[in-house]
């Protein structure tokens, strides 16, 4: 399956990177693409439940779907998983 994410607190290149490091690290997702511009990661994966892992490594990276509540702390963690990305 193929799913798309739109995502907050995506800025620059560094978050790009982090975000498909930590992704395709991932058990079952492959082909992660980062989308700057739009906001969006796109992957595929095997079953919902996988799903279900990617949005929950992108909230605890600092980067909550689109709709989730983004907390101080969200945009905080979001800053550091940028500046690990330009390393």
């Amino acid at each position: 399956m193929k799913s798309t994410i739109i995502i907050q607190n995506l800025k620059c290149s560094g978050c790009s990177n982090t975000i498909t490091k930590k992704v395709s690290q991932l058990h079952n997702i492959s082909n992660v693409e980062v989308n700057v511009e739009d906001s969006m990661v796109s992957f595929d994966h095997t079953t919902d439940n996988d799903l279900d892992v990617v949005k929950a490594t992108l909230f605890n990276l600092g980067y909550p779907e689109e709709n989730d509540k983004n907390s101080i702390s969200r945009k905080v963690k979001s800053f550091i998983s940028c500046a690990n990305g330009r390393i």
